[in-house]
């Protein structure tokens, strides 16, 4: 039996959900750490009304 070890999130940098421009500073943030070759994208967080720039990591 092969197990699988579940992914892990850290959270690289957040941002206020009610910025005048919206999304677009953690959209911005995510561009640049993925031009650096960081795999990071760009979530929601309904309960503390934020966008967080994300990165998926393997715990180990």
């Amino acid at each position: 039996m092969t197990t699988t070890v579940p992914a892990q999130r850290t959270v690289l940098e957040r941002f206020p959900a009610g910025h005048p421009r919206g999304s677009w500073p953690a959209d911005e943030y995510a561009a640049a750490q993925r031009a650096q070759g960081t795999d990071a994208r760009v979530v929601m967080d309904l309960i503390s009304d934020q966008f967080l720039v994300v990165t998926d990591t393997t715990a180990q």
